[in-house]
């Protein structure tokens, strides 16, 4: 897996803490959220960490810092536009109440969204591909369906090409 699909992955899953639990203070929410990704899989590679026991974590990697670097303006991009994102969910997702949609397949297509309309360094259609297998991933085989369905019909009325000429 790549370094841009893990950090779409934290980014989703940020997304997914925060709809839930909103922070007042949004860089010390990412900041713990780092964190504790980091202390995380510390864990995973030690499997050595008691209850309670403070883990000095190690200097962060390149890997680490690239990862945050792409996630970061995706996550706050995403909440700053919020609003908006959820305006395009609303008008594709016919009979399905934003509150009632599964936390993780909101998330999911508030990001490919963003990412749709804001990211012109992103293809479309790799941002729909990304999200469809983080749906998957994340929530169930049908969400894979229910979000590609959703943002290829997003993409149709989108107001740039699918790639951009360099």
């Amino acid at each position: 897996m790549g370094m841009r699909r893990d950090a779409r992955e934290r980014a989703v899953q940020f997304l997914f803490q925060y709809d839930l639990n909103r922070s007042e203070d949004l860089d010390q929410a990412l900041n713990h959220f780092w964190e504790s990704q980091r202390s995380a899989a510390l864990a995973d590679e030690k499997s050595e960490a008691k209850w309670g026991e403070k883990v000095e974590l190690p200097p962060q990697t390149t890997s680490e810092a690239a990862e945050r670097l792409f996630a970061d303006p995706l996550i706050r991009g995403t909440l700053e536009r919020q609003d908006e994102l959820d305006t395009h969910i609303k008008k594709y997702a016919k009979n399905w109440d934003l509150r009632r949609m599964a936390v993780v397949d909101r998330n999911v297509l508030r990001l490919a969204i963003y990412e749709m309309l804001y990211r012109e360094d992103i293809p479309p259609v790799v941002s729909i591909n990304e999200a469809v297998d983080i749906a998957k991933k994340f929530s169930t085989e049908d969400s894979g369906k229910f979000v590609n369905g959703i943002l290829d019909k997003v993409k149709g009325d989108l107001m740039r090409p699918a790639r951009i000429v360099k």
